[in-house]
């Protein structure tokens, strides 16, 4: 039987890669110079720390991140930028976090999704991975479709589409 799995995952060289292009554009930028900014990627919590003077300065960075991550292939939506940041001191500090694998809640709410569809598909919840199985791979390309336009607000991948 035609099946493929549903993820949620981020490539880490990817989105090392955006960090780093990010860094570069903000060391050139000259409304950046002279002044304390620091962008690091912490792979082992998952999240980007961003240090910067000032809550304009903070917007700014986000920003390039974004467009930087976007233009290296990913979603803006694995970023979780509604947490507050932090001041002490002279510095802003903020932790944006990485959406990275799907929670129950979330996975959860795909397989309700694509059940309320109608389709004549089976589903199954695997550890941070949704199997969906058909017995063809029309009813497996519109579920694929279903996900893409339902605004779940997490980056979804479709793996392993086996024939």
């Amino acid at each position: 039987m035609p099946s493929f799995d549903i993820v949620s995952q981020v490539d880490m060289q990817t989105l090392d890669n955006a960090v780093n292009v990010a860094k570069k554009e903000i060391e050139n930028r000259f409304d950046f110079k002279g002044t304390h900014t620091s962008i690091e990627l912490n792979k082992k919590d998952m999240a980007i720390n961003l240090e910067v003077e000032s809550d304009m300065k903070l917007k700014q960075v986000e920003d390039v991140l974004l467009t930087k991550a976007m233009r290296q292939g990913l979603e803006a939506n694995c970023f979780d930028l509604t947490k507050d940041f932090s001041a002490s001191g002279k510095y802003i500090r903020k932790a944006i976090p990485i959406k990275n694998g799907l929670d129950r809640d979330a996975a959860k709410k795909i397989v309700k999704l694509i059940k309320d569809s109608g389709l004549k598909v089976q589903v199954a919840i695997m550890d941070d991975t949704i199997r969906v199985t058909g017995k063809k791979i029309d009813d497996l390309q519109d579920v694929i479709q279903l996900c893409k336009t339902s605004n779940l607000d997490m980056p979804l991948q479709y793996q392993n589409m086996k024939a």
